[in-house]
C-alpha cells in the first residue's frame, strides 16, 4: 500500500501536476490521521473493556466481603441482644428480694448478661481499594463515597463497644470474680457454698447490674449501629448491581 501511494506521488510530480499532487497529499494525511483515530478507538474501547472487567472482579469481591461482614454484624447483634433481655430481666427484679426470685432462673440471667462482644469485620478489600486507588475504577460515585466513609462508619460503632468493653473490664469484672465463681455454665456461678448470697441485696449489686444494662443498651441503640447497618445494606446492593460490558 505504500508503495502504491509512492508511485502515485512520483507520476503526480513528474507530469507536472503539482496542484493535484497537493490534493492528493492532502488525501493521503486525511486517511492516515482517520487510521490513527481508528486505532485510538479500537486501543480505547479494548481499555474500557478490560476496565469493566476488572471492575466487576473488583464488586465481586468487595460484595463477598461486605455479606460476610454483614452476617458477622448481625451475630454480634443478637448477642448483644440476648445479653441486654437479661439485664432487663434483672433490673426489673431491683432490688432483690431473695424470697421472690427463682436462683435457676437468676444465674442464667446473670451468665447470659456478663458476656461481651465486639465487632471486628473484614476489611482487606476494601482498604486495599482505598490505600492504592484502585477504588477510582468503580463507575458508580455513591459506591465510592460509602467505602470512602466505611472505616469513619465502622470507628463510630466500635468505639461504642469498646467503651462497654473497657468497662465490664475495668470495673465490672472485679465485681464479678469479688462475689461469683467461674464456671463453664451458668449453674455453678452462684452454686458454691462459701458465696454469701447477701450481696445481692446491696447497692453495690444493683449498680452493677444497671450499669451493664446501660452499656448494652447504648451498644444496640446509638445511632451509630444504625448508620452501620444501612450503609453496609447499600454496599451490598449496589456492589451486587454489576457493570455492564
Amino acid at each position: 500500500m505504500i508503495t502504491l501511494f509512492r508511485k502515485i506521488r512520483q507520476r503526480l510530480l513528474s507530469e507536472n501536476k503539482f496542484s493535484k499532487y497537493l490534493l492528493y497529499a492532502f488525501g493521503e494525511i486525511v486517511l492516515v490521521v482517520i487510521g490513527i483515530l481508528i486505532a485510538l478507538q479500537i486501543n480505547n474501547w479494548n481499555d474500557g473493556r478490560k476496565q469493566k472487567q476488572k471492575e466487576k472482579f473488583i464488586l465481586n469481591d468487595l460484595h463477598q466481603e461486605f455479606r460476610a461482614n454483614k452476617i458477622l454484624l448481625d451475630s454480634v447483634v443478637y448477642l448483644h441482644k440476648s445479653g441486654l433481655q437479661s439485664a432487663i430481666y434483672l433490673k426489673s427484679r431491683l432490688p432483690i428480694q431473695m424470697n421472690e426470685i427463682e436462683m435457676d432462673s437468676f444465674s442464667y440471667h446473670l451468665f447470659n448478661m456478663s458476656w461481651t462482644y465486639t465487632y471486628n469485620p473484614s476489611t482487606g478489600i476494601t482498604n486495599s481499594l482505598l490505600n492504592n486507588s484502585s477504588i477510582e475504577i468503580i463507575s458508580n460515585d455513591e459506591l465510592r463515597q460509602l467505602l470512602w466513609g466505611w472505616n469513619d462508619v465502622l470507628y463510630d460503632y466500635q468505639e461504642e463497644e469498646l467503651r462497654a468493653s473497657n468497662n465490664y473490664y475495668t470495673h465490672l469484672k472485679p465485681f464479678e470474680k469479688k462475689y461469683f465463681k467461674y464456671s463453664p455454665t451458668y449453674e455453678g456461678l452462684l452454686a458454691d457454698p462459701r458465696i454469701d448470697l447477701s450481696f445481692l441485696k446491696s447497692m453495690e449489686f444493683d449498680n452493677y447490674i444497671l450499669d451493664r444494662y446501660n452499656d448494652l443498651y447504648n451498644n444496640l441503640n446509638s445511632g451509630d449501629l444504625n448508620r452501620a447497618i444501612k450503609t453496609m445494606d447499600r454496599i451490598i446492593q449496589l456492589s451486587e448491581d454489576l457493570p455492564h460490558d
